[in-house]
């Protein structure tokens, strides 16, 4: 793989900050005190949210709140993953190429080592015996909403091994604080591989070790969110960012249970998720919700999340807590670009050079929806642009819709997708439908009430749009052409 020229620049949030400072309009601070419950991602909703949040909000800065209230010495960033752009100079490629750049990086995996050295997360060690123990006070976790069932992780990298096989996984989960010593866990049902974990665990009657890394390289929070098929069960998605660093992740062994978390994190939770025991995730609000999800709307409070019980706090000195808002844009990047990189890699194996690119846009949160774009290089090409779709639906299971745009359509570009959609695409026979098929349980439609073809929740109609030309009819669809300059001499010294 080629060396890319801010690899060496970031390995941690820290670093990670750091060149976000060097980059203008990319990162603000700010030393007025906030409230952690609804008003930080309440103030954040205008600076820089985006994504499927409520309007008003807009892609803006990452953003570091300084003094948070009731938690002297910890600072709060949020945002840092909520820009294209913004990850891309966090990865050191282009915007329009991390799809790509991530599928390679799934094919030269380099695994996590564990470091002799000591770990920067456990500078500071807090253990659950000690009489002063609250993950309350210990962990500045906002709320998105008044509405939350509590004070919810958001960025945690939950790390864990199979009982069976000793292979372990990455993976982000929906963590809520339910008490001093007490997190519920909620896994959706056959998504994510340490939930299968949990349940073999549970199987054999055994507490399964977990840790939680909070504030971390910005390569593991994007590599964590891939999903099987491209990483199947015993892939441990740590080597998906020690690709893209072209280094392994340092882990370090945990000092309360046998696990080991990424040794340069900002906070490591050490715990058990407990076996035949399940949370009520609002219990303590009692508010009937959970927290906004990445559709944009506030998901409903879980009856059946799993208890991890605390071990143990570790952090580095002045710790920085990493959080997101849940329906932001900063979804759309860890979700979405792993998508992009899996349709990617699956449809270039099946018909290589067909597909150009692929973007899972903002508005379907980065998992519901993806533009392909397809180039037909000769007349048998035409009928593949649909295959295609087909193997993006395979690719990622929960993909709802699919727009399939020819290859002078900026897929990036949502005017220009729909462009294509007004001139080249005909609804009686450009719409392809594949009634009754799983989707995801977060989209409010995929309900028996929304329609009689739908049989249980969480069962959508997937959908193909065919916004693409007729190979036979390219002569008629080409697009007006200007004169191809460079802008700069005009431009350089306007006012």
């Amino acid at each position: 793989m080629e060396h890319r020229e801010n690899d060496y620049k970031v390995n941690d949030l820290r670093s990670a900050l750091d060149l976000l400072r060097s980059l203008p309009g990319q990162l603000i601070e700010t030393d007025t005190e906030v409230e952690p419950m609804a008003e930080l991602s309440g103030v954040y909703r205008h600076v820089g949210a985006g994504g499927t949040v409520m309007r008003p909000t807009k892609e803006g800065p990452a953003m570091i709140f300084n003094h948070v209230k009731g938690h002297p010495g910890a600072r709060v960033a949020i945002g840092l993953l909520a820009s294209r752009k913004r990850v891309a100079a966090l990865l050191g490629g282009k915007p329009e190429d991390l799809g790509k750049m991530l599928y390679r990086s799934v094919d030269h995996p380099i695994p996590p080592v564990v470091t002799k050295e000591p770990a920067p997360c456990q500078q500071v060690v807090h253990r659950a015996d000690e009489e002063d123990f609250d993950l309350y006070k210990l962990v500045p976790a906002p709320t998105n909403t008044p509405d939350d069932a509590g004070p919810y992780i958001t960025m945690g990298m939950c790390y864990a091994t199979h009982p069976d096989t000793g292979l372990s996984d990455v993976t982000i989960h929906r963590l809520c604080i339910q008490g001093k010593d007490e997190l519920s866990i909620f896994f959706t049902p056959g998504a994510r591989h340490i939930g299968a974990m949990a349940e073999r665990a549970e199987q054999l009657g055994q507490k399964l070790p977990i840790s939680i890394s909070i504030g971390v390289d910005p390569a593991i929070e994007i590599g964590s969110c891939f999903e099987p098929p491209t990483t199947p069960l015993g892939y441990d998605e740590l080597a998906v960012a020690g690709a893209l660093r072209e280094k392994p992740v340092e882990l370090c062994k945990c000092l309360t249970v046998n696990e080991r978390a990424i040794a340069n994190a900002e906070y490591v939770i050490e715990g058990e998720v407990i076996p035949g025991v399940r949370v009520q995730e609002d219990q303590n609000s009692h508010t009937g919700y959970a927290m906004p999800e990445f559709p944009g709307y506030t998901g409903p409070a879980s009856s059946n999340c799993w208890l991890i019980k605390v071990k143990a706090v570790t952090h580095r000195e002045n710790p920085i807590m990493q959080t997101c808002i849940g329906p932001s844009e900063e979804h759309v990047s860890m979700a979405g670009i792993p998508t992009e990189a899996s349709i990617y890699g699956m449809v270039e194996k099946a018909m290589p050079g067909r597909l150009k690119n692929v973007y899972c846009a903002s508005a379907g949160g980065g998992k519901y929806m993806a533009v392909l774009q397809f180039q037909k290089k000769e007349a048998s090409d035409e009928g593949r642009q649909r295959q295609a779709a087909l193997l993006a639906f395979s690719a990622f299971s929960e993909l709802k819709h699919v727009f399939l745009v020819d290859d002078d359509v900026d897929c990036f570009d949502m005017n220009d997708v729909l462009w294509a959609m007004n001139t080249r695409f005909q609804g009686d026979a450009d719409i392809i439908t594949i009634p009754g098929v799983r989707c995801h349980p977060l989209d409010p439609s995929n309900d028996p009430s929304c329609s009689v073809s739908i049989r249980d929740h969480g069962i959508a109609c997937k959908t193909i749009f065919d916004c693409t030309v007729p190979f036979d009819q390219k002569d008629r669809f080409k697009r007006a052409r200007f004169m191809d300059v460079d802008p700069e001499k005009w431009t350089k010294n306007t006012k």
